[in-house]
């Protein structure tokens, strides 16, 4: 008996958050790229210490909490900055989602959250990958709308991700999110019945 994996991404505004919610809610295991990202920089965190230690106080605010957007401004112009925040927060991102797999049932549906899935080449470590998708101009109006981006602002986040053919060259399973929230979750409940719990079946019987 074995865990079934499931690597979940979409372009920034696709509503990749919509499908982790409902299949949490069908009691998947999400394991959220981002939120770790966020916890192990955490206020108190041997990660920000060390990012202070490398970067500076100007990295972090009143409050002692990382400023992000500064962060930014310094790495992506630098790529020694960069490789050297990456050198900081990955092996404590691994260690904590080691933390978290170890936790889950060893018959778990384990959903992997992950934006930068396919631009990191991760693909192969999952038993099934699921894309979600909305078309660039729903997207920047859903990024505009509930997210206060400007269109230039959106329109350059969206470039800067993979492309539509590159996300379909890994997918297995395809989300079309051009309709509303209950649309897709209609669809996530779909994906679980069709898809998921027959791996869920397979791996047990192995």
């Amino acid at each position: 008996m074995s865990a079934v994996k499931i690597g979940l991404s979409g372009g920034i505004g696709s509503g990749k958050s919509t499908v982790s919610a409902r299949l949490a809610e069908l009691g998947a295991v999400i394991i959220d790229a981002d939120r770790i990202a966020r916890e192990v920089v955490e206020p108190g965190t041997e990660g920000l210490a060390a990012l202070r230690a490398r970067f500076g106080d100007e990295i972090i605010d009143a409050d002692g909490a990382l400023i992000r957007p500064r962060l930014g401004q310094i790495v992506f112009s630098d790529p020694q900055a960069l490789a050297d925040l990456n050198a900081i927060t990955h092996p404590l991102i691994g260690r904590r989602t080691a933390e978290l797999l170890a936790q889950a049932p060893a018959d778990a549906v384990i959903v992997h959250d992950v934006p930068l899935l396919v631009e990191n080449g991760m693909h192969a470590r999952f038993d099934l990958v699921v894309i979600v998708h909305a078309s660039a101009q729903t997207r920047v109006r859903r990024l505009v709308e509930h997210r206060g981006m400007t269109e230039a602002d959106a329109l350059a986040r969206i470039a800067a991700q993979a492309t539509d053919e590159e996300r379909r060259a890994v997918a297995d399973v395809w989300l079309d999110n051009e309709g509303t929230a209950d649309d897709l979750r209609a669809a996530v409940d779909r994906l679980w019945s069709d898809r998921i719990r027959p791996l869920v079946g397979a791996t047990t019987s192995a």
